[in-house]
């Protein structure tokens, strides 16, 4: 008899910019199809954003350059996705959420990002885009250092991994552990940058 597959949980990194000429916030096809993906009992993270820098020029001469709010794009914006931004690595107390993470609230006021991890110059395994430049220089590696919400967001995937290991109750039952997943460490930032904090493996079992 062939083994079965059971999968817990789903992480993605993809997305596009919002349109809100298209669709409603949170109702495009791919958030609805994010949220039934969880109501079949998978539990679903997905990193923020992080293309989010703001140019403006007033006149030309005058430039600014900074993170914006409201800037959560799809699948982030789907209700029952847990949406993910960046901190930095070492000192997340200090430096707060990464410049390049997308910030809340979503484009009809709901609360996100949900958590925030580190984000910021992670070691990773070398693949896609980056591992192909690395090529073209003649520089062949297995390993990366990289910036991005999508190196948040695995570690949220691997911490709620770990709460289920450990209470196997909750296997099966999405809301719940995601409820659990959000009690964070707080790193005194606007809830809309920082969502419910730091993701913490200790506290999310202790809170049980």
């Amino acid at each position: 008899m062939a083994a079965a597959w059971l999968i817990h949980g789903v992480n993605l990194s993809v997305g596009y910019d919002f349109e809100p000429e298209w669709f409603a916030c949170g109702q495009s096809p791919l958030c609805v199809e994010v949220n039934r993906l969880v109501r079949l009992r998978r539990r679903r993270c997905r990193s923020g954003g992080q293309h989010r820098l703001w140019r403006r020029s007033k006149p030309i001469q005058w430039r600014h350059l900074g993170g914006m709010d409201l800037t959560i794009n799809d699948p982030g914006n789907a209700d029952l996705a847990i949406t993910v931004g960046s901190t930095h690595k070492d000192m997340p107390h200090v430096y707060g959420v990464s410049y390049f993470s997308s910030k809340g609230p979503t484009g009809d006021g709901r609360a996100k990002p949900d958590l925030v991890a580190p984000g910021e110059k992670i070691l990773s395994c070398a693949a896609g885009k980056r591992l192909e430049e690395m090529q073209a220089l003649d520089h062949d590696c297995d390993y990366l250092e990289l910036s991005g919400t999508s190196m948040a967001a695995p570690h949220v995937s691997g911490v709620i991994a770990a709460f289920l290991s450990i209470r196997q109750e909750y296997i099966g039952y999405p809301k719940k552990s995601k409820r659990y997943s959000f009690h964070g460490t707080d790193l005194k930032r606007e809830r809309y940058f920082q969502g419910y904090g730091l993701v913490d493996l200790m506290r999310a079992v202790q809170s049980v």
